[in-house]
């Protein structure tokens, strides 16, 4: 584990946070970009995207990922909190020359209160939801 400086809230303080996340994977989350996130349910596998640079790392080192709809996903994580996420980006160099992606394992929940919505909601005014993302393992695969 590394620790980083993140910038979190309104007052764009910076705090020290432990975390899984790596100095490549916050350059990827700069750029555009398409993010996956594979979630089962009782019906089997769903996924749903979103963008790179709508993805914030809280305080403590979890993903916060905004959510409009993702009423499918948020049924599977109330049946199955796992997740896999991958992103990526070809403007940051990876691991064979030029592209950086990662594959995020994880658990998740909704969150519709409380800060983890608040810091969201300040910046995506059609948030629904957070959904919230706990790192188990973050491999860079390219």
């Amino acid at each position: 584990m590394h620790w980083h400086k993140y910038q979190t809230g309104c007052h764009h303080k910076q705090q020290e946070v432990k975390s899984m996340i790596p100095e490549t994977l916050l350059e990827v989350m700069k750029q555009d970009g398409v993010v996956a996130i594979a979630t089962l349910g009782q019906d089997g596998p769903h996924m749903v995207n979103t963008w790179n640079s709508y993805i914030r790392i809280s305080s403590d080192g979890r993903m916060l990922i905004p959510a409009g709809y993702m009423h499918r996903t948020e049924a599977n994580i109330a049946y199955n909190p796992n997740v896999l996420i991958t992103i990526g980006s070809s403007k940051v160099k990876g691991l064979h020359g030029p592209g950086a992606g990662f594959l995020i394992k994880g658990t998740a929940s909704f969150v519709t209160s409380g800060p983890d919505f608040d810091l969201l909601k300040e910046k995506f005014e059609w948030l629904r939801a957070t959904l919230a993302v706990t790192t188990d393992s973050v491999t860079q695969t390219w």
